[in-house]
């Protein structure tokens, strides 16, 4: 099931989510399945600097993932595949080039 969370500008307010799927990330993260996304946000920003443009939480077989697409300096796309859980990035994509897959 993906829950989708869609930035509308950088400068708009907090994401928001349906009112199912933000009970059930908030259950996750309440469990410790999932780190919230303000925390996991600013851990990338460290290494992936850019405008958050969409995130979107998924669990695939039982493993949470966010996948955040950001606007990087210089106009880069970059989508990001990161383990819900331990913040770790699985995959990055930038747009018209392979991904660059990681561990």
């Amino acid at each position: 099931m993906t829950l989708i969370v869609a930035l509308a500008t950088a400068l708009a307010s907090p994401p928001t989510l349906a009112d199912n799927d933000q009970d059930r990330a908030r259950a996750a993260v309440l469990a410790g399945k999932v780190l919230p996304l303000k925390t996991l946000l600013e851990r990338l920003e460290r290494e992936h600097p850019g405008q958050v443009l969409e995130v979107e939480l998924e669990q695939d077989d039982g493993r949470w993932i966010y996948e955040i697409k950001l606007l990087q300096p210089g106009g880069r796309l970059v989508k990001l595949e990161v383990d819900a859980a331990s913040g770790a990035v699985l995959q990055r994509k930038e747009r018209g080039r392979k991904p660059d897959a990681r561990p």
